[in-house]
Order: structure tokens, then C-alpha cells, then sequence
């Protein structure tokens, strides 16, 4: 039995990597929002940048009010909570001229700009690379287009499932006689962010020697890079991967079976899996079927995976009745490698997660105390769990322009009464 979820508080951490660095995020969608929630993590100031009237008034996924505080579903929307943590929010209208003049401030006074538009955008707003180089010679400017800023396909625009396709990725995904499929999560955005950021982080380091300078990474060129074995077997072989579900080109048996129910959730399953004969002997030795140790169709490794398709017939009959986390305990001990099958709710009850403390808590002031995985590293010396929780929208317009700009409040206020800036979401025009 799982034990309790337990959310405990992120530990504050005294020094950050990144410390003293602030980062422009002009991101959205999910790739640039990961680099640079990552980069918050580390130690930056990241100050989002976003046009007032960014965010939908009334999202259909809004996590339950659960404070005191003003019911506003826009800022308790689950994906910006889960990605905006370690930032802050600020609101400008970038098409107006003072609004591009006072981010242009803000570029003089920070070490990297961030941004995942088609390569025409920061054109259209008069923010190309020479503009924000004469405002200051040391900055970073980081974009991710989808397919690069040369090429014929420069200017077309994609999110993650239209480069899971484009990059091979969904046409090795999916089951041997079935159609490609998207994968089922973000990788291709995952991705691209952990690139995005370990290549801020390398201009970041280089700015000593060579001054600020642009980084530019196509999200469809960092795809590319996980099905690198997929390329080099066709070119060798001449032979169109194909695609294999659960299965493993050579190891059997390879993949995911149904279990009894876990917590009570019918759709229960076990991932198991035997890569040699040793693997294969302990797990005959938690099976404890004589017919099957006995059967000459399994007795290689390749006779195992020729006859794979009985094989895992087999199998299926015996962990159905198992309990899957009882059995990937069993089957771990006898050298097996085995996991009960994971969802959200399993996961954030996990004695390995808890231990860890893979997923803390975050407090939001409109949601309270939320999930919030760490990075998957850890520092010794200078910690990186999320330092803070989601902003509310717009919360840090006014602060950033007393703070780091030292505007007048006469200056502050004529900025927002023009709509170049807002302190909170605003209708579109």
C-alpha cells in the first residue's frame, strides 16, 4: 500500500548557480516556458513579459479557489503553474512605442533575452538582434524557432506534435500494425527547453571572452537528436525502421502487462523486462511455471523473442492476477527489472519520490500548497529546487519599473493609463 501524498515546502537555497543573472522570457506555449522555468530555478531573475490581455478570463481547466484571496481563474490555470513557477509576471503592450522603449529598458538592465516566436516576430516589433545589441553589447538573445531562421520552411510556425511528426518521432511511434502516433507527452518541448537552457547557460559563461551573441536552436534539430539510432540503422541497413509498441528489437519478454487493481484503479499494468538469460531465469523463479520453464520455444534468447507474441500471452495470464506493486518488488529483489506502471496520483505517493522529495510543494496564494517537480538534478553546494510558486498576472509590473528601471511614478502611471503597461488583465483592444 502507498502511503499518504505528502506536499512538503521547497527548502529555500542561500546561493543559486545563476544568482545575479535576469533573463526577459517573452515565451509561451510549453518549450520556452521549461527553458526558462528551468534558468528560475537555477538562480535567474526571470521576468515574463506578457501582452495584458494574454491570458483567458475563464480557462476551462481552473484548479479550485482555495484562498481568501480574489477569485481570478486566469492565474489558476494548471499549465502556468506548472511552468511559470521561479518567475515573475509583467504586462506590456509591445506593438506600442513606449511599451517597446520600456522593454528596451529592461533589456539594458538584464543578461538574456528569451523567445520561442517565428523568426518575423521580434522583426515586427522593431526587437531584432542589432536593436537590442545597441541597447547593451552583453546580451544573450536566445530564440527557438520551430524549424530554424534559414531554410525554406523558415517562417512556417509549429508546435510540439507538428515537429513530433516532421522529425520521425511519431513515425516510430505507435504499435507493428498500426498507424503513427503522437506521443503521449511533450518530449519534443521538453526537449528543446532543457537545450534552450544548458545553451543560455553556455553564452552566459562565454560573455567574458566574447561578449554577448545570439543562440539560436531549432526545436526540430534538437528532435532529431533522439532518434539518431533510428537514422544511422536506415542508412546502414537501407531498411525503414518500423514501429514496435512495448516491444524490443531483440530482448523478450519486453513490455507492458495488466495487473489486478492498484488503489482500487482498474486500469492496473506491470512493465517487465528480460534482456538475457540470467533475467529470464529470475524471472522464472517468481513465476513458478514449470510448463513454461519446460517449453523449448523460450529456452534462448532468441527463441524467446521469436515466440514473443505467446510468450507475453502467457505472461499476461500470470500478472493479471498480481498485484503490480507487490510483484515488481518481488521481481526487482530476484534481479528482474520490473516497475508497477505510474500515474499522477500513484507517483505523488510513492515512498521514492517522497523520500527524495522529487515533487514539493509550491504556494500559491490563490490555490495554496501545489505539486511542483525538481529538476532532475542536484547541486551540492548551490541547491535549485523552484524557488517560488506561479505570479499572478501582471503582479510585478509596477515593481519592475520602480526597481530595476527607477521610473517616476508619474512615468509609471502614464504607462498604464496609455495601455503600453498593466498592473492586471486587460481586455483585447
Amino acid at each position: 500500500m502507498l502511503p499518504e501524498a505528502q506536499l512538503v515546502p521547497f527548502p529555500d537555497s542561500p546561493s543559486r548557480p545563476l544568482d545575479g543573472v535576469r533573463v526577459l522570457d517573452l515565451t509561451s506555449a510549453v518549450a520556452g516556458p521549461v527553458a526558462t522555468q528551468l534558468l528560475g530555478a537555477l538562480g535567474a531573475e526571470v521576468i515574463r513579459i506578457e501582452t495584458p490581455w494574454a491570458k483567458p478570463r475563464n480557462p476551462s481547466s481552473a484548479l479550485p479557489h482555495r484562498t481568501e484571496t480574489p477569485d481570478e481563474p486566469w492565474n489558476r490555470e494548471p499549465r502556468q503553474n506548472e511552468l511559470a513557477n521561479s518567475k515573475r509576471s509583467v504586462a506590456l503592450n509591445l506593438t506600442t512605442e513606449a511599451g517597446r522603449e520600456t522593454f528596451l529598458d529592461l533589456v539594458e538592465h538584464s543578461d538574456v533575452v528569451l523567445e520561442n516566436f517565428s523568426p518575423r516576430v521580434m522583426g515586427n516589433f522593431g526587437l531584432e538582434w542589432d536593436t537590442l545589441r545597441e541597447r547593451n553589447s552583453q546580451i544573450v538573445y536566445v530564440s527557438m524557432p520551430a524549424f530554424g531562421k534559414s531554410g525554406p520552411w523558415r517562417d512556417r510556425i509549429s508546435y510540439g506534435p507538428g515537429i513530433d511528426a516532421m522529425s520521425g518521432l511519431s513515425w516510430l511511434t505507435g504499435y507493428t500494425d498500426g498507424s503513427p502516433l503522437k506521443p503521449g507527452n511533450f518530449y519534443c518541448d521538453q526537449n528543446a527547453g532543457l537545450l534552450a537552457a544548458l545553451s543560455t547557460v553556455a553564452a552566459i559563461m562565454a560573455r567574458c571572452r566574447v561578449g554577448g551573441q545570439t543562440v539560436e536552436l531549432a526545436m526540430l534539430e534538437g528532435e532529431l537528436q533522439l532518434i539518431g539510432d533510428a537514422m544511422v540503422g536506415q542508412q546502414l541497413s537501407g531498411r525503414e525502421p518500423t514501429r514496435i509498441g512495448n516491444e524490443h528489437t531483440s530482448a523478450a519478454p519486453h513490455g507492458v502487462y495488466p495487473a489486478a487493481p492498484l488503489l482500487g484503479n482498474p486500469d492496473s499494468w506491470i512493465a517487465i523486462a528480460c534482456r538475457d538469460d540470467v533475467e529470464w531465469q529470475a524471472l522464472l523463479r517468481v513465476w513458478r511455471d514449470d510448463a513454461v520453464r519446460a517449453d523449448r520455444r523460450f529456452a534462448t534468447g532468441l527463441r524467446r523473442w521469436k515466440h514473443r507474441a505467446e510468450l507475453d500471452a502467457l505472461l499476461r495470464n500470470w500478472t493479471e492476477c498480481q498485484d503490480p506493486e507487490t510483484l515488481a518488488e518481488r521481481l526487482q529483489r530476484a534481479g528482474v527489472p520490473a516497475s508497477a506502471v505510474m500515474g499522477p496520483r500513484a507517483l505523488l505517493r510513492d515512498e521514492q519520490v517522497q523520500a527524495r522529495q522529487s515533487v514539493g510543494g509550491l504556494d500559491h496564494p490563490q490555490v495554496g500548497l501545489s505539486p511542483a517537480p525538481q529538476a532532475a538534478f542536484r547541486l551540492s553546494r548551490t541547491p535549485a529546487p523552484p524557488s517560488s510558486a506561479a505570479p499572478l498576472f501582471a503582479a510585478d509590473t509596477v515593481p519592475a519599473m520602480r526597481e530595476i528601471l527607477g521610473y517616476s511614478e508619474k512615468r509609471i502611471a502614464e504607462l498604464l493609463q496609455s495601455g503600453a503597461a498593466s498592473d492586471r488583465l486587460r481586455e483585447r483592444p
